[in-house]
């Protein structure tokens, strides 16, 4: 399950970035790319969940990480900025799916 849903991760993160790329979708290789990381991304969320991974973890897990490593690599890659309140924006979306993993656990224990 957690391999399909790093495989999703990934296919957003580099249809994303191709996506500022395509100027448009005016630029074939980028959009393609775009289209295709995308097409991969919710092809793989969907083998995650239906091998069993539950809804919430798997989008909010997939969400979060999407947002921190676009922005990181926006930050190292693409000369783009971060500010400390976008950094603090971006733990508390980490910090919510980690409470979703652990109010998960309990639940089941």
């Amino acid at each position: 399950m957690w391999g399909w849903l790093a495989l999703a991760i990934g296919a957003e993160v580099t249809g994303t970035v191709a996506l500022r790329f395509s100027q448009g979708f005016s630029r074939l290789v980028p959009s393609m790319i775009t289209v295709v990381g995308y097409g991969l991304a919710f092809w793989s969320l969907s083998q995650a969940l239906g091998r069993g991974m539950a809804l919430g973890i798997a989008y909010g897990t997939w969400a979060a990480a999407g947002v921190a490593l676009v922005a990181l690599i926006g930050v190292f890659f693409l000369g783009e900025s971060l500010t400390w309140v976008q950094l603090g924006g971006i733990a508390l979306v980490i910090a919510g799916v980690l409470a979703l993993e652990l109010g998960g656990a309990t639940a089941h224990a």
